[in-house]
């Protein structure tokens, strides 16, 4: 049997007796309890014997793992002290874990902006940037996901979904007629989405919008919202995606909308970014979140204008 990941199942185990819950290590840990009990259950499985018991208040430590809690607790206070004096001595770095197409789509191209008026904080996002990457929780993790009402815890924005196209594939298919415009033009899926209660797939949105296409639920399948993107920008067939990564490309031209914007709808979840109480204790990372939040009204206004004023005509 290969064993866990143990300093990771260890900490876990000592911070939900510490604290007595799952809710509170996970806080602490800034991962969801089912993430906690995960963890704990590795270890117990690895050892034969359960580590945790329930009482009237809270999480205990069964006697089997009474003699190694307080070397357990003492090398994790050991821990705590190492962190925060290497955490004084990391200088202005901030640590995410964002979903990649967030962080290549959106953040990558208004980063330099918050660098140029804080020059001095430095980023390692998803194990890359200016500054090492550190062992330990993210001080922010951004993800698209249901909404979650946590203090910790900003809703970005809604993502809204339509057909994209490249000009050219849109200039071909604005020749057909407009019930059978997607016959013979290949249609790629995003599984991005797929978790979110309103997501569009082709079937859905082809009938609704009573045209008529050959089995389409053929086609590529891709998992991110960038690899479907370059297969739209080189001509590979028409997408159903998320307009609020894509500002530029569509600003540019690059990419186009060849149906109507009513005919799409809002996703039921959103970007969401999730700060640890501990990070946000430093100024540089409050005052990423404040900016995070400036700009993320933004995308969610212009999102808004682009529903509204093409829904209209206007744009």
């Amino acid at each position: 049997m290969v064993a866990p990941t143990h300093l990771k199942s260890l900490q876990a185990l000592e911070l939900a007796i510490r604290r007595g819950s799952l809710k509170a290590a996970a806080d602490a840990l800034a991962i969801t309890p089912a993430a906690v009990g995960q963890r704990i259950k590795a270890l117990e499985d690895y050892l034969g014997y359960q580590l945790v018991l329930r009482g009237r208040s809270g999480l205990r430590a069964p006697p089997e793992l009474a003699a190694a809690l307080p070397h357990l607790q003492s090398a994790f206070r050991a821990l705590d002290a190492a962190v925060e004096q290497l955490d004084m001595q990391r200088g202005h770095e901030i640590q995410l874990a964002a979903v990649p197409d967030f962080a290549d789509l959106w953040l990558a191209p208004r980063l330099p902006r918050f660098r140029q008026e804080n020059p001095h904080i430095r980023f390692c996002i998803n194990g890359e940037g200016d500054a090492p990457l550190r062992l330990g929780p993210a001080d922010c993790e951004i993800a698209f996901g249901a909404n979650h009402d946590e203090e910790r815890t900003d809703q970005l924005f809604r993502d809204y979904l339509l057909p994209i196209s490249s000009p050219s594939t849109q200039k071909r298919i604005s020749k057909l007629r407009a019930r059978v415009r997607l016959e013979g033009y290949p249609l790629l899926h995003l599984d991005f989405y797929r978790d979110d209660p309103k997501a569009l797939s082709w079937a859905d949105w082809i009938a609704s919008n009573r045209l008529a296409r050959t089995a389409p639920e053929r086609g590529i399948r891709f998992q991110r919202i960038l690899r479907a993107v370059d297969a739209v920008l080189a001509n590979a067939g028409l997408c159903i995606c998320g307009l609020a990564l894509l500002d530029e490309k569509l600003a540019a031209g690059s990419l186009t909308l060849p149906f109507p914007v009513s005919s799409g709808h809002w996703t039921s979840h959103g970007f969401q970014a999730r700060f640890r109480s501990d990070a946000l204790a430093r100024p540089q990372v409050r005052r990423f979140r404040q900016w995070l939040v400036q700009e993320s009204r933004a995308t969610a206004a212009w999102l808004a204008r682009q529903v509204q004023g093409r829904a209209r005509g206007i744009d």
